[in-house]
Formats: C-alpha cells, structure tokens, sequence
C-alpha cells in the first residue's frame, strides 16, 4: 500500500519519532515493539549494533537497570529540526536531539543526530534502522 497522502505520511513520521521520545522516558519497554520493524537496527554511539525488536529492548532493560535512561532517571530526550523525506513506502528523516537532566542541575548531558529509516507496514510507519551519532 503507497500512501496517497504525503503530508499525511510525514505529520505520521514526525509523531511516530516524538512517540519514540516519549517511550524511551516514560514508556514501558514493551512499548518499542510495536514502533519497530521486525528487522529493524539500532546504533547508538557506543557498542554494537541490535537487531530486532527483543534485542533492542535487551538494550533498554540495561540502559534503565544502570539507570543512565527511562522513568525515574531524571533525564529527557529532546527532539528538533526535523527533516522528513517520503518516498512512497519508506522515508527518511535526520532530527537533532538533546539528552538534559531534568534533576535539581538541570543540564545537557550529550547531543547528536539521528537518522531514521521508516517502512509503512500493513498501512503504517515504523522504524527499519535509527543510526544515533553524537555532535
């Protein structure tokens, strides 16, 4: 299925990557799964890449059991300057982040890229690979 609409897929790419914010500081861990494709890659900065759904999550259970991520950590993930591009079903998209403290020394721990792969999947967007660089 292509979609008809590129402002509808793009307005979807742009929630879909706030909603990935706001699973990464207050959701569950089980929340990823359903913003991912069943191949989908995450790199972070440092380590290995994760494949997959469940290895991704393996690394979201060690970033929140250090507590370095996620609900009590004190820290937030802030998305902006986004660049979307569409191409029917698969897109694109390069956002800045910011990683603050949110504690009683409220300050910016690190920052960078991301660039973001999106498939449309049984009519919607997920993540096929998040490539995060630091700046």
């Amino acid at each position: 299925m292509s979609g008809a609409d590129p402002v509808a897929d793009e307005l979807a790419i742009r929630n879909l990557i706030a909603r990935m914010a706001h699973t990464v500081d207050r959701g569950a861990v089980e929340d990823y799964a359903p913003l991912l494709a069943p191949d989908a890659r995450w790199v972070m900065p440092m380590g290995d890449p994760a494949v997959g759904p469940e290895a991704i999550m393996d690394g979201v259970r060690s970033r929140r059991a250090a507590g370095s991520a996620g609900p009590g950590s004190g820290t937030r993930h802030t998305i902006t300057t986004t660049l979307v591009e569409v191409d029917r079903d698969s897109a694109r998209a390069w956002s800045y982040w910011i990683y603050i403290s949110t504690g009683d020394d409220p300050r910016i721990l690190m920052n960078g890229l991301y660039t973001d792969t999106f498939r449309r999947m049984a009519g919607r967007w997920v993540f096929a690979e998040r490539i995060s660089s630091l700046d």
